[in-house]
């Protein structure tokens, strides 16, 4: 844990415990929402031909769930700062550089 706490900037172990369950429920909570949009865009798994394109059509829809609802659920957990940080980092090595610029 001490490895982690250094590795992330975090002072305690409870912070540790947060970020996990925030990255667990987020990735619940992308999985789950994704259902109903890929249904409001008249894509689902019976209608869709073939079945594997349903599966990487709503695989990429989860993307932007996931990468939107993070730092609100990092926010419910007390770890806003660490996830907002964390996002735009990825959205750099994304090639957004200029949207989001190094502090």
């Amino acid at each position: 844990m001490e490895k982690l706490k250094q590795r992330w900037g975090l002072s305690s172990n409870w912070q540790i415990i947060a970020i996990i369950i925030v990255f667990s429920i987020n990735g619940s909570f992308a999985a789950k929402v994704a259902g109903p949009v890929t249904n409001f865009f008249g894509l689902n798994a019976q209608t869709t031909e073939p079945y594997a394109l349903y599966l990487v059509l709503r695989i990429l829809l989860m993307f932007p769930i996931y990468q939107l609802t993070l730092p609100l659920v990092g926010w419910v957990f007390g770890q806003f700062n660490f996830f907002w940080n964390f996002e735009k980092k990825m959205l750099r090595r994304m090639g957004l550089k200029r949207f989001f610029p190094e502090d």
